[in-house]
């Protein structure tokens, strides 16, 4: 039996996962769901280690990774985001398995399978500090410009001057916030790797956004939000269901 602990404060999101679980492994007992970092460390403080634990990385009151402050974990973990690709990079040279929102069902049993190969082999626990260490902010370092080629000219934009990336007919653009618009050499996840999560958010597959773009929020269906911008985007800016969650805490500046 494999006791597992989930770290979710997404409830269709949890569920969902524990669902997937049932049908993907029935020796997989899920223990508990917790839902914040106080929760979980008071979770720890009063039970032994699961076998494995599922955690995302933006809970309610702040980054999962505040848990490694107050509790040592040598649990194999898998991590669960909906963002941040410099993230993935530290999680890899960790030896840390990890699932990007929404999570496949054949991503999953892949990472069930890793576990099991892992536990199999007793390897070292990874060092959940170190990768504490890099994903602090002050490890990374963005780019300032995008270099820009169109003809026969070349120009360099200040990220910080970006309004808005976006793809439209397989095409990928940038518009400035002087509503000035170039086509890009680049797509999206390349774009996402490279710019301040703190500043830039990937709403859905299409766009990502800078903070300062953002002229009006209203709510829309299925939970997610209708954004307008300034300077105005050229096809219809919606965050997708599944960042929603992410979205709102990105608005907060905690991220």
């Amino acid at each position: 039996m494999i006791n597992v602990l989930i770290i979710e404060d997404e409830e269709p999101a949890a569920k969902r996962l524990q669902e997937m679980l049932a049908t993907i492994d029935n020796q997989v007992n899920v223990l508990n769901v917790i839902v914040s970092i106080k929760s979980a460390v008071k979770w720890f403080a009063e039970h032994e280690m699961p076998d494995l634990i599922f955690m995302d990385i933006n809970l309610a009151d702040g980054n999962s990774f505040e848990i490694f402050k107050s509790v040592e974990i040598k649990t194999p973990i898998i991590f669960i985001t909906a963002y941040d690709q410099y993230a993935l990079d530290a999680f890899k040279v960790n030896s840390v398995d990890y699932l990007l929102k929404p999570i496949k069902k054949n991503q999953l049993a892949a990472a069930i399978e890793k576990y099991k190969q892992h536990h199999l082999k007793q390897s070292p626990a990874a060092n959940y500090s170190k990768l504490l260490e890099l994903l602090n902010p002050g490890h990374k370092t963005y780019q300032q410009r995008i270099i820009i080629r169109y003809g026969e000219n070349i120009k360099a934009v200040p990220v910080d001057h970006v309004a808005y990336f976006y793809t439209e007919e397989k095409y990928n653009f940038l518009t400035t916030l002087d509503k000035i618009s170039y086509p890009i050499d680049m797509n999206l996840d390349e774009v996402e790797s490279i710019i301040n999560p703190k500043t830039f958010f990937r709403i859905n597959r299409q766009f990502i956004i800078n903070i300062n773009a953002i002229e009006k929020m209203t709510a829309y269906s299925k939970s997610r939000v209708k954004l307008a911008l300034n300077p105005p985007s050229p096809i219809e800016t919606i965050v997708s269901t599944e960042r929603s969650p992410n979205f709102k805490f990105w608005l907060t500046g905690n991220n």
